[in-house]
């Protein structure tokens, strides 16, 4: 045993951060994509889209899980084409686990992108343009640079919702022990046995620590960021 972790308590945590950490980074490019999507564009359909992306945060998060079971598992019509023609399984597998994540996560991870991309003057964008650049090139020079505190921010609100997801991902991929069995679903089943309730405790304040240390982490990258762009 090791004090005052056990192996399958360093294991929970160490699945949960890979998890958290694949889904956030992993889902940033689409974040960011789709950030500047609803941020600049006017298109037929938007408003529905943008429901669509914040549905998970009013869903519950077992609906979200079943839905990606149905069409993600083995007997899915898009789990058994990856199967097929990628071999790649998501179905009770930590890949499925980081996939189930983002999804949750995705909203928060949009709105802050959003937020900081709305926040920017277009005339920057507008005064790029007129000197010849790029749709492509006034996003990587202009927008990005400017955005990416706020897409810190967003990787970082995702992290942490992420490392906390229970219902979707327990629904998707269960909770198998050294594979799927992340911090919650780890605590989880502590709660259904008699006396886990020490280690309850201690994953619990476990995951209240690694979740203030990433939101402080983010808070001084963006301070450290903006002061750059102040210079």
């Amino acid at each position: 045993m090791n004090w005052p972790l056990t192996d399958a308590e360093l294991t929970a945590i160490s699945l949960s951060l890979k998890v958290a950490t694949v889904a956030a980074l992993g889902s940033l490019p689409l974040g960011v994509a789709t950030g500047w999507l609803l941020a600049r564009r006017q298109f037929l359909g938007k408003s529905v889209l943008d429901a669509l992306i914040h549905l998970p945060l009013v869903l519950p998060p077992v609906v979200v899980g079943y839905g990606l079971l149905v069409l993600l598992g083995r007997r899915g019509p898009i789990g058994a084409w990856l199967e097929q023609w990628f071999d790649l399984r998501l179905a009770f597998n930590w890949k499925g686990a980081a996939l189930a994540s983002a999804v949750m996560a995705f909203p928060l991870m949009v709105r802050a992108v959003r937020l900081s991309i709305e926040a920017i003057d277009p005339k920057l964008e507008a005064a790029a343009r007129t000197l010849g650049a790029s749709p492509m090139r006034v996003f990587w020079t202009v927008t990005l640079p400017l955005a990416w505190p706020g897409a810190i921010a967003g990787a970082v609100l995702a992290f942490a919702k992420a490392l906390g997801e229970f219902g979707a991902t327990i629904t998707f991929v269960s909770s198998i022990p050294g594979e799927t069995e992340t911090l919650s679903a780890a605590m989880h089943a502590l709660l259904q046995v008699p006396g886990g309730e020490a280690q309850v405790w201690r994953l619990g304040v476990l995951a209240v620590l690694i979740s203030l240390l990433a939101m402080l982490l983010s808070e001084w990258l963006v301070r450290r960021l903006n002061r750059g762009e102040a210079r």
